[in-house]
């Protein structure tokens, strides 16, 4: 299995509230996890921290050889879960960060799939003779093209692109997206906040893929986004068999 990954604070942001983790195990199942806190400087750093922290600590201690796909699943559901209730409950104690929240994309590969859990706009995109987005961004944006009322184009300067409708640590309770996809040695697992996405065409990811090796691709991709603006902070995994 072969891992890359890298944040950036981007070309404008003071700080970078974007974490992430990622990990293999002895038996070839590989893991990462990406969030992108919100709620104020110091919120966003704090909830996607605790959440990324909280996250790998629940896959690393829980994980046995042979899962089956159920027990990941309830792994995945379990960890982000506890992440929520205990991010929301710093928030409730100190009010100075009430409000914050984190979105999360995590992934477990295994053998010949992909089990992949998320809450918020920070995605997942699958690529082999193509590029395609896996996740569906939890947001205000992606409610009103699935509505009609605006296009995927118009989606990229609508004013409230950056709203998201659901969000970890924000709310006693969160919902959570899981999804599973065939993985082989032929595609190319890419996981990354909107800092990436933001600036950087999904064309345009698929082409520093095709044109780079694998352990350029992250820089290479951070390159883009920050030489087209880097207006947010900008993380970035990729997984490979």
């Amino acid at each position: 299995m072969r891992i890359v990954a890298k944040t950036d604070i981007g070309k404008i942001r003071k700080s970078n509230q974007d974490s992430y983790a990622a990990g293999e195990f002895p038996s070839g199942v590989a893991w990462a996890v990406v969030c992108d806190g919100m709620g104020g400087v110091n919120g966003g750093n704090i909830a996607s921290s605790m959440a990324v922290k909280i996250i790998s600590e629940e896959i690393t201690s829980m994980y046995t050889k042979d899962m089956s796909d159920a027990a990941f699943k309830t792994i995945l559901f379990n960890s982000i879960k506890k992440a929520n209730r205990q991010i929301y409950d710093y928030s409730i104690k100190n009010k100075d960060f009430a409000g914050m929240g984190t979105t999360v994309v995590v992934c477990i590969v295994k053998e010949d799939k992909m089990l992949i859990a998320h809450v918020g706009d920070s995605r997942a995109y699958l690529i082999d003779e193509d590029i395609k987005q896996i996740t569906k961004d939890h947001s205000v944006v992606q409610e009103l093209i699935e509505t009609g009322e605006i296009t995927p184009k118009q989606a990229k300067t609508f004013p409230g692109k950056n709203i998201i409708t659901r969000a970890v640590g924000v709310s006693s309770e969160v919902d959570i997206d899981f999804s599973v996809y065939s993985f082989d040695e032929n595609k190319i697992l890419l996981m990354c906040t909107d800092g990436l996405s933001n600036y950087v065409e999904p064309s345009d990811i698929k082409k520093v893929t095709e044109n780079s090796d694998y352990y350029e691709y992250a820089d290479k991709l951070i390159n883009v986004a920050n030489k087209n603006g880097g207006g947010d902070n900008i993380t970035v995994i990729i997984i490979a068999l």
